[in-house]
Parts: structure tokens; C-alpha cells; sequence
């Protein structure tokens, strides 16, 4: 196959992947940690008005979607591409990281964890999973 297409497709496959992951866990996360009582929500409207009422704790599974997201995209486009492989996993992670910094605009939530979130969960997660995926690609 055709390097550039085969690294396109990585890309692709990664941003796909690390996606669909971070979406499912958000979307099991109230019934792993339940909102408040009296948050909604169901929109983006309800999350910014009853952001004052979580915890640290409701932050947890959130902060787990964009690692795990990111970890899993980066993880498979450094498998799927044809070479660099640190470079794409590192990429997918620049990519997440861009949604990370846009949420923190879109949805206020504490300095502390917007902090966490964007210093940790991204570009560290993407690194991580490019030398695990190239430690694996030489065995």
C-alpha cells in the first residue's frame, strides 16, 4: 500500500477510534458517577448552569474519555502508519488536544481541572501510546 495513503488512513483511523472511545465513556459516565441532583445534563446549556455543583469526583470520568480517547487514537494510528510512527501518535494527540483547549472555551469548568485536563491528558497520553505501539511494532 501506498505510504501516504496508509498514513493518511492512520490519522483517519486514530481520530475515529480515540473518538468513539472518549464518546462512549462520557456517555456511560452518569451511570458509573451520577451528576448532582439537580443538574442537567442533557444539554450544553444545563452543564454550564449547573457546573457549580459538581464535585472533583464528576471530573474523574471525563478526564478518563479525553486520556483513554487520546491514548487509543494515538495508539492505533503509530500501528496503522507506514513510518514515524511517534510523529502520528503525536499528531492524533495535537488533534485531541485542539478539542481539548475548544471544550474549555465551550464549557467552563474549575481552572484546576482544565489545567489537569489539557497539561495531561493529551499530549502525555499520545506520547505514551507511540512508544508503547513502536516498542511493539520492533518485537
Amino acid at each position: 500500500m501506498n505510504p501516504i495513503f496508509k498514513n493518511i488512513i492512520a490519522v483517519i483511523a486514530g481520530l475515529l477510534c480515540g473518538s468513539l472511545l472518549n464518546g462512549g465513556i462520557i456517555m456511560i459516565s452518569a451511570s458509573v458517577i451520577p451528576p448532582p441532583n439537580g443538574a442537567d445534563v442533557t444539554t450544553m446549556e444545563g452543564l454550564k448552569a449547573s457546573m457549580h455543583l459538581f464535585e472533583p469526583k464528576h471530573f474523574l470520568m471525563p478526564f478518563l474519555a479525553h486520556a483513554l480517547g487520546t491514548f487509543a487514537g494515538a495508539f492505533l494510528a503509530a500501528k496503522i502508519a507506514a513510518s514515524q510512527q511517534m510523529k502520528f501518535a503525536l499528531l492524533i494527540g495535537i488533534l485531541f488536544l485542539a478539542g481539548g483547549i475548544t471544550n474549555v472555551f465551550l464549557l467552563p469548568s474549575p481552572l484546576w481541572f482544565s489545567i489537569l485536563d489539557i497539561a495531561g491528558a493529551y499530549i502525555p497520553m499520545a506520547y505514551l501510546a507511540g512508544k508503547i505501539a513502536f516498542s511493539n511494532k520492533e518485537s
